[in-house]
């Protein structure tokens, strides 16, 4: 049987890194702790606990980091995307754990783009990154991750009251979506109806109460 693959962490961009923390603490009423730098990468970020194994990420470009040959993730180096993130910080896309993350990427039917591994501090983790950087269907279909470490990056943070109740998207051809995220196994994770606009949606509880993180 494939093992199957779990919710790990919603990416929300930003055009710097204090106005993603500062957007996400007036939203939730909770503030990201201290995360890092991704040298490979030349962004960083901070997170924010939402339960066991699970988080919520603000990254930005690191301004005193290297910027790599290759397109950054998540589409930053894409001028649709940093024009976006100049009128506010938003979500991108998400992230589900897979502990085989080779058979869930020969799984997909929509290419999440090369693994590449990855270390932040202690942290140690295998990736998919699409070699243009771009995000995967806007960002409705998630960055695949594997942690080849013990500990989790939500393991060591405080308990912020903040939880996700559920991910969702809207899509033009959501029936073609559903399908592909149907033979990962992914449409347990996430539901996806009908819409004009393609549009990633997240619906967390905070200290603030009930809030929605849109791309």
């Amino acid at each position: 049987m494939n093992p199957a693959c779990e919710f790990d962490h919603l990416v929300v961009g930003a055009r710097t890194l204090e106005q993603g923390v500062a957007f996400i603490e007036d939203l939730l009423g909770a503030a990201p702790q201290t995360g890092g730098r991704h040298l490979a990468m030349g962004t960083h970020n901070k997170v924010l606990r939402l339960g066991a194994r699970s988080y919520l990420e603000v990254i930005a470009i690191d301004p005193a980091g290297v910027a790599p040959a290759r397109p950054r993730w998540f589409g930053l180096d894409d001028e649709a995307v940093r024009e976006r993130l100049r009128e506010s910080p938003r979500l991108l896309t998400w992230a589900a754990r897979t502990p085989d993350i080779q058979g869930a990427v020969r799984r997909c039917e929509m290419s999440p783009g090369a693994i590449h591994p990855m270390t932040r501090g202690s942290y140690q983790w295998r990736i998919t990154i699409p070699d243009d950087g771009a995000l995967v269907c806007a960002g409705l279909m998630p960055t695949l991750i594997q942690w080849d470490c013990a500990a989790h990056p939500a393991d060591n943070l405080h308990n912020s009251g903040c939880s996700l109740i559920k991910i969702e998207g809207a899509h033009p051809e959501s029936a073609r979506i559903a399908t592909a995220l149907g033979a990962s196994a992914l449409d347990q994770l996430i539901k996806v109806r009908s819409g004009v606009a393609v549009q990633l949606i997240a619906t967390l509880r905070g200290p603030r109460g009930l809030c929605k993180l849109t791309s």
